[in-house]
């Protein structure tokens, strides 16, 4: 079988033509992902197809509301809570223009985020060890990014605190959820109003690829973010707004 075909067939419904570099990269990104998670506990989805399509496919899927500014090479993307690199690496991979940083909590899943920077060859990525919560106090990361996107992080009214203090005004965040997700809007609505954000779509993911229900929750920044967001840590988890 060739080379991440999966994903290549998977990409093409996404309007993305991977090249044979990129695919390779793919598979680099995959066999290291594999070597280290028996050391690390970077994955619980280890197999050769399922690691295509439910992490870099699943990854890609963000183009579907985010295409025309990932090709401009000023365009700022944070990943934020990024562990193994999903979903910034293999954005990455298919926009090599970007700047990425990805921020990770766990300094040993940031050694291998440096590692996997180092093997694929990328430009222009930076790798952040700290929590949201600080980071996002910082002159140089708070309010400077175009998109912002985090997968499978904390439930919504959190993850908005978390995110959108980093996202410039006209700026989006991108949450990527699966299963119901009516109700965690519903209680995420005070937060995003609060943080200045507006809530642009929910959009659902339809590719055959992927048997569960998978959302885009996609959040626009209107208006700055109050200095008190977001709280000290653990509180945004803990007590959500």
């Amino acid at each position: 079988m060739a080379t991440m075909e999966k994903l290549k067939a998977g990409a093409v419904k996404l309007g993305l033509e991977l090249n044979p570099e990129q695919l390779e990269q793919f598979d680099i990104y995959y066999q290291e992902l594999l070597d280290w998670n028996k050391r690390i506990n970077l994955t619980a989805i280890t197999d050769y197809e399922d690691v295509q399509i439910k992490h870099f496919l699943d990854s890609l899927t963000v183009t579907l509301v985010w295409r025309q500014s990932i090709t401009n090479t000023d365009f700022r993307l944070i990943d934020v809570g990024t562990g193994a690199g999903i979903p910034g690496i293999p954005l990455k991979i298919a926009f090599p223009d970007i700047k990425l940083v990805l921020l990770e909590a766990t300094a040993k899943k940031a050694t291998f985020l440096h590692h996997i920077d180092h093997k694929l060859g990328l430009d222009n990525v930076e790798i952040l060890v700290g929590r949201a919560e600080d980071v996002a106090h910082l002159s140089q990361y708070r309010e400077r990014f175009d998109l912002v996107l985090s997968r499978a992080v904390a439930p919504l009214p959190t993850l908005v605190e978390l995110a959108l203090p980093f996202c410039n005004i006209g700026g989006s965040f991108i949450a990527q959820k699966k299963g119901a997700i009516d109700l965690e809007i519903m209680r995420a609505n005070k937060a995003i109003g609060l943080l200045g954000g507006n809530l642009r779509e929910v959009k659902r993911v339809d590719l055959t690829e992927f048997t569960d229900e998978r959302r885009l929750v996609i959040i626009d920044k209107i208006s700055p973010t109050s200095l008190q967001y977001p709280r000290r840590s653990g509180m945004p988890s803990k007590r959500p707004l």
